[in-house]
């Protein structure tokens, strides 16, 4: 084990959608249950891509109850993207990483290894062959080799995380990839990430076929991911490939009537994902804490990088092509500003299968009243120019380095008030480690996106604070001591510096 701050898929066949009865808009409408808003689109063409696939699930090695052992490889390998073949930063040779499936009460072993390469050292002056792993959304200790992100390791090295997975909720989807300050953003917009599935606690959901999707873009260059920019780092890096699963517009067959059951997650660097399935409503059931009471029909869902949602889909009555797509949303920066993207057709197809919409999820989910005894923090996200072009990326106007950072103290068993407020012209995901919150409020931003968090009973360890705009967090800071952070989530602008210090005693 080396603890420094600094030192030294699967191939996608083509797969041709032969031609078929295609839904118009207004047919397509039935049954469905589309609210207003939803996006109506005649599919012209046959969609032409690769059947979906869920990504690999990774092996438990333990035949112990209630201990899931798995072994973890950061290495570069060759991937498929979208027919090209390319070099890239994975785990386990997959891209994207292969999914980790826990229950809460187990014990999480993960026997990790580095075998990246030493490549020299990226802008940030941090040698690319040094990584860790962050259990992104886990209620777990961030100390000892539990998801301790201030441990790190070079090439060639190993070492053994073990999570108590006793005091997470379950039923929510989250995700792990790496976590050294400096060289965040290039690793994971290089490959390194994947999903981690912690299962549901009551059997309301389990009679729907369920799927994991794993959001992510990239640009190649030369049979690599395409460097970064100094315009990368202060606006973050967008791909011009899009895909779920590492797959470009896969098809996913449902059934008419058919409720499935997707978890969603935002593995991109800085991308936002406005979704929308043609003609259907997106029913949220769980956020990136867990589940909620009851089914939120959402006409449009917005994910930031680092969320997740967990949405029931109930097929249209009409056979035909449906669109899943990115909308365009401005977050103040980005070509996703302008694009309307088809990240995924479904194909309602064959017999007809009569599933209904579970009227209740989680009966105990409920939102927390704040406690008057509460402290209110306030947390101010400012982005500015720096000498030479350069940018700065800053949390109550310190950048995160070695030698300084914004530090909050908080003591354990306590509730905190957190005041975020942004002084940038673009939106920033912040994230919190160790312990979700529930949003009290937002001002600004996406009106439908600011309804679903600051009425329902959901729990978020990320969470979009708009341009020039604020949110209002409950944070409960339960059963945890040590060191751990928080920072924005758009990946460049934690390694420029926009992450602070969390000690909690």
């Amino acid at each position: 084990m080396t603890i420094t701050t600094n030192s030294r898929s699967l191939s996608l066949a083509a797969l041709t959608i032969g031609a078929a009865v295609y839904a118009s808009s207004s047919a397509a409408m039935m049954g469905g249950g589309c609210m207003m808003g939803c996006t109506s689109t005649t599919v012209i063409d046959p969609p032409r891509g690769a059947a979906f696939a869920d990504p690999a699930t990774l092996p438990n090695l333990s035949t112990t109850p209630g201990v899931v052992e798995v072994n973890l490889e950061a290495k570069i390998a060759p991937v498929d993207i979208n027919g090209t073949t390319a070099n890239l930063q994975t785990y386990n040779g997959l891209f994207p990483g292969p999914t980790i499936k826990v229950k809460k009460g187990d014990i999480l072993k993960v026997h990790f290894k580095n075998s990246l390469p030493y490549t020299g050292v990226n802008d940030m002056g941090m040698p690319r062959d040094m990584t860790n792993l962050h259990t992104h959304g886990l209620h777990v200790s961030p100390a000892g080799n539990a998801d301790n992100v201030l441990v790190h390791f070079l090439s060639g090295e190993t070492f053994d995380y073990e999570y108590d997975l006793s005091l997470h909720r379950g039923g929510n989807l989250n995700f792990y990839h790496p976590h050294v300050h400096g060289n965040v953003a290039e690793q994971v917009w290089a490959g390194q990430a994947g999903a981690l599935e912690v299962a549901d606690e009551s059997a309301v959901l389990s009679g729907y076929e369920t799927h994991t999707l794993v959001l992510k873009d990239i640009t190649l260059s030369g049979g690599a991911p395409a460097a970064h920019t100094s315009s990368d780092f202060m606006n973050g890096k967008e791909g011009d490939t899009m895909m779920v699963n590492g797959q470009v517009n896969p098809v996913l067959a449902m059934r008419p009537g058919q409720v499935q059951r997707w978890k969603i997650v935002n593995a991109s660097n800085a991308r936002f994902y406005k979704l929308s399935l043609a003609s259907h409503s997106l029913r949220v059931v769980g956020t990136d804490g867990g589940l909620l009471d009851k089914p939120y029909a959402q006409s449009t869902v917005l994910l930031s990088p680092g969320e997740r949602v967990d949405v029931l889909v109930k097929a249209s009555s009409t056979k035909g092509y449906y669109k899943l797509q990115a909308l365009p949303y401005n977050r103040g920066a980005g070509d996703s500003a302008n694009q309307q993207i088809t990240l995924m057709t479904v194909n309602v197809t064959g017999s007809s299968l009569s599933q209904s919409l579970p009227a209740t999820v989680d009966p105990s989910a409920t939102r927390l009243s704040v406690p008057a005894n509460a402290l209110t923090r306030q947390i101010t996200l400012s982005m500015g120019m720096g000498m030479m072009g350069g940018g700065s990326a800053t949390i109550n106007g310190i950048a995160f380095s070695d030698t300084e950072a914004y530090t909050i103290t908080s003591g354990r068993e306590t509730y905190e008030v957190w005041e975020i407020y942004n002084q940038s012209m673009m939106d920033h995901p912040f994230h919190q480690h160790v312990n979700p919150a529930q949003v009290i409020s937002i001002s600004g931003g996406d009106s439908a996106y600011n309804a679903l968090y600051t009425t329902t009973p959901a729990w978020k360890d990320t969470v979009i604070v708009p341009a020039m705009g604020s949110v209002k967090l409950l944070v409960p800071v339960k059963d945890y001591g040590g060191t751990t952070v928080f920072h924005c989530h758009i990946l460049e602008h934690e390694d420029m510096g926009m992450m602070g210090i969390w000690n909690i005693q």
